[in-house]
């Protein structure tokens, strides 16, 4: 079970981290050329991009669920 819970936390700081790093190449395009074009022609690539993109806010959403409940039990 460790290893299950070793790879969802590895798979979701991957995701988060990916999505933040992509983040900023999307907005380094936007500061130098003043827009931004994605042109993904594969779908099995943009549907895996998808399924990453909904994983981390599903992990970013748990992580911060699971941070507010330490916050809660140390207050009480």
């Amino acid at each position: 079970m460790k290893k299950v819970w070793l790879l969802f936390h590895s798979f979701g700081i991957g995701c988060l981290s990916a999505s933040v790093f992509l983040q900023a190449l999307v907005f380094w395009s936007i500061y130098t050329d003043g827009k931004f074009i994605a042109k993904e022609q594969n779908p099995v690539i943009l549907m895996f991009e998808v399924f990453m993109t909904a994983f981390a806010a599903i992990y970013l959403v748990y992580i911060l669920y699971e941070r507010a409940q330490q916050v809660i039990t140390k207050s009480l």
